[in-house]
């Protein structure tokens, strides 16, 4: 016999939750008269929900997507134009089985990134490897790397993921550089692994933020080869609620003893 006692010869054996909740389970099998191949279901039920749960909050770490805004909040009436059958599809992730891509067009202030957002959340509560990042960060991190094998690691990690989602490409122009960086990532994905990525440009006006870029041509055609593309038309949904916020009358002022 060990002299260690049983919680913690079970948290070594990599049963922690039945080790946190052996009195509970102890007292339940007592009380219900389990027999001991019940006793075991129930105890891989307890392990198997801990780990599903411990696997989530990893992919949710990982995948750096932060607060999502729940897509119920959505305000489908306000667009002028959006295609909401294409949007709930995308939603639905059908667009992975097949390594597709979906690109979000709108101004800025459409919801364009909460739609982003939402499909990342979705694809992580099913299971996925997601990883959301800006256009500048991406570009940032990988034009930080110092040698070609941290370059290509990293080119690797973003090629790997189930689902990346590049937010805001095309509020800042990039150089050749860049332009050459965001091409290989693109590039790594192709046909393997689907991409979301969020524009406030239509693709005719891509040039503009590649002004010199080679690549800017192979990197719209890859981009939109396989792709769902979702155009969101209408006026800002942000600069709409700062309006009502100015009408809104003042709040009455505390009155003075």
């Amino acid at each position: 016999m060990s002299d260690r006692d049983l919680p913690e010869r079970l948290r070594d054996l990599g049963l922690r939750r039945t080790a946190d909740e052996l009195s509970d389970l102890v007292a339940r099998a007592t009380k219900d008269r389990l027999g001991l191949t019940q006793i075991l279901e129930l105890i891989a039920d307890i392990e198997e929900d801990d780990r599903a749960r411990r696997s989530l909050e990893r992919r949710l770490q990982r995948s750096k997507l932060g607060r999502v805004k729940p897509i119920k909040d959505f305000d489908w009436a306000w667009p002028k134009r959006i295609d909401r059958d294409r949007v709930e599809a995308a939603l639905r992730l059908e667009f992975l089985e097949e390594a597709r891509n979906v690109v979000l067009v709108a101004p800025q202030g459409l919801g364009k990134t909460m739609i982003a957002q939402n499909i990342a959340h979705e694809a992580i509560l099913a299971g996925h490897s997601v990883l959301f990042v800006t256009a500048a960060q991406l570009l940032l991190d990988l034009a930080a790397q110092d040698s070609a094998r941290a370059l290509d690691r990293r080119f690797r990690h973003y090629a790997k993921q189930s689902l990346l989602v590049i937010d805001e490409v095309g509020y800042l122009a990039f150089d050749n550089r860049n332009a050459d960086l965001l091409f290989q990532v693109v590039a790594r994905r192709y046909e393997r692994k689907s991409l979301v990525l969020t524009t406030n440009l239509s693709f005719r006006d891509w040039p503009t933020i590649f002004p010199n870029a080679t690549c800017a041509t192979a990197l719209i055609d890859r981009v939109i080869h396989h792709a769902d593309v979702i155009a969101i038309e209408g006026t800002s949904y942000r600069l709409r609620q700062a309006e009502d916020r100015a009408k809104a009358p003042p709040p009455p002022k505390p009155k003075k003893r």
